[in-house]
């Protein structure tokens, strides 16, 4: 085993010699120096693992040596020892990005503890990590043989995602791999749940709630506080909202968060114009002929969802000051923001957010976001990277101020897809690779969820005979002409309009400012 160098810098070092005695013991290597001047020459000619460095010596202070250590290693870890317990002290010393800050007398013990977590808390954290999975993963593969109920599988849905976001810190790709065929695994056997449950989920009392519901059930309720800001970004999958609650945390206080179910298909112009209307795709074909379009109209899909918004309000009988913003680019983003404050007084302001969906598509289309985006680690990390510079964080800060409540939510989520499907339909069916819509499909049924009756789902039907199919776990939909060309050109890219836990379990989150 390599033995880690210390570099400990004290005037008094000979009365040391119990602590230096019980370091070597353990296989340290320790160079002492008498002052600050004696360090900088040491680590001029040689590297050192970690410095232990006392505050208080004669000639250079323990934080001029500090800055003069990071000017010639940056990186090089520093633990300040004093007897000196002054606020001011310690919070220079942390502004000078010490590793640690120990109190005199120091015993051998809390050393050895500052060596630990500065120098192995990867391995160890990697170790007790591993540890705990593997120990959870057989209580989650029991979960999975057992689970029967939406909210069973919304609880193991997050219990996956929370052990995913844990083994991205550490390098055991086996474990990770192992995490990765549970997950499949686990869509394997929602799909299956979905299959029996969807239909009867729209008459039964205990239903989850749902895209055509959450306005009316989640959204109104919350309205009784106050002047609200809603933000549905698109797209917008519930690891990804995990990691982005830990940017919003110093402005708001999480009041609520659940999740609930999209609809199928999880496609934006099924699952948002779901949102806004109150209404399930059929019923908006039926009542507003003039505003909904299906797969195969011109146009675009999803141009109208303030109007299903203030049909809504009207229906639920909610005389509101409100209004609705689509925001698809920087300059939009950066407008409303400039407007923002004149909303004060308006008790409802919703604003669809499309970068992520903008996202998911770009890295289809451009190989630089391919590269980018590579896994759903990378994917989540330039989701994080756009939030923290966007305009919307801005957005919300500026609510933050103005005392607004926050609520965030997604229409859909999206999938990592790995396989093609082999699927054939005629000119009229729908392009989209995670379901289809037309007559005389032929597909794969073991790769499927049918929908041989668009009523049971509550669809509209482009003609008599029109069927429908979602695309289980991460396959999508290829057809046999250039079928290799485009299995290629679309295996690992993030698609959505399917089934699976990643698009259908999406977050709802109410937040109070600070």
């Amino acid at each position: 085993m390599k033995k880690i160098n210390i570099l400990w810098v004290d005037d008094e070092i000979d009365l040391l010699k119990s602590h230096i005695l019980f370091l070597e013991d353990r296989n340290y290597a320790v160079e002492k120096c008498l002052s600050g001047q004696d360090a900088i020459e040491a680590l001029q000619e040689r590297a050192f693992d970690i410095v232990f460095l006392d505050e208080n010596m004669p000639g250079l202070s323990g934080l001029e040596t500090l800055t003069a250590l990071k000017q010639i290693n940056a990186s090089l870890p520093v633990v300040m020892i004093t007897k000196n317990e002054e606020e001011s002290l310690m919070e220079e010393a942390i502004g000078s990005k010490i590793a640690d800050y120990l109190i005199k007398p120091v015993n051998p013990n809390q050393i050895l503890l500052s060596l630990k977590k500065n120098l192995d808390h990867s391995r160890l954290v990697s170790e007790r990590t591993t540890a705990t999975y593997q120990q959870e993963f057989r209580k989650i593969a029991m979960d999975l043989s057992m689970v029967n109920s939406y909210e069973g599988w919304v609880e193991l849905y997050k219990k996956l995602i929370f052990w995913e976001l844990e083994l991205e810190h550490i390098e055991d790709s086996g474990m990770f791999e192992i995490l990765e065929s549970q997950k499949s695994e686990a869509n394997n056997q929602f799909s299956k749940f979905v299959e029996k449950a969807y239909p009867q989920w729209f008459t039964a009392d205990d239903a989850p709630i749902m895209s055509h519901t959450l306005f009316r059930k989640k959204i109104v309720p919350a309205l009784a506080k106050g002047p609200t800001l809603l933000v549905v970004i698109d797209n917008l999958r519930y690891d990804q909202w995990m990691i982005l609650e830990e940017v919003l945390l110093p402005y708001y206080k999480k009041n609520e968060e659940s999740a609930y179910f999209s609809i199928l298909p999880t496609a934006t112009q099924y699952a948002r114009n779901a949102i806004f209307s109150g209404l399930m795709p059929a019923d908006m074909a039926k009542q507003y002929p003039k505003l909904w379009k299906n797969d195969t109209d011109e146009g675009g899909k999803n141009l109208h969802e303030a109007d299903f918004m203030e049909a809504q309000l009207k229906r639920l009988g909610l005389n509101l000051k409100w209004e609705y913003h689509k925001i698809s680019s920087l300059k939009q983003g950066k407008n409303l923001l400039q407007h923002f404050k004149s909303h004060r007084d308006t008790d409802l302001t919703a604003v669809v957010y499309n970068f992520v969906d903008m996202l998911s598509h770009a890295k289809t289309e451009m190989e630089v976001i391919k590269e980018l985006a590579s896994n759903d680690k990378a994917y989540r990390s330039l989701t994080l990277s756009w939030f923290r510079n966007s305009p919307l964080l801005e957005l919300i800060q500026q609510a933050q101020a103005m005392g607004t409540q926050l609520i965030i939510t997604t229409d859909h989520g999206t999938i990592n897809v790995k396989q093609p499907s082999k699927v054939i339909g005629d000119r009229e069916t729908s392009m989209n690779l995670r379901y289809k819509t037309g007559k005389s499909l032929t597909y794969e049924r073991k790769d499927v969820l049918e929908c041989k009756r668009p009523s049971d789902f509550h669809l509209p039907s482009i003609n008599v005979s029109s069927s429908y199919i979602f695309a289980r776990n991460d396959l999508f939909f290829a057809y046999p002409n250039n079928y290799n060309y485009y299995a290629g050109y679309y295996r690992n890219t993030y698609q959505h309009g399917g089934v699976s836990l990643e698009e259908m379990v999406v977050p709802f989150a109410v937040l109070q400012p600070r």
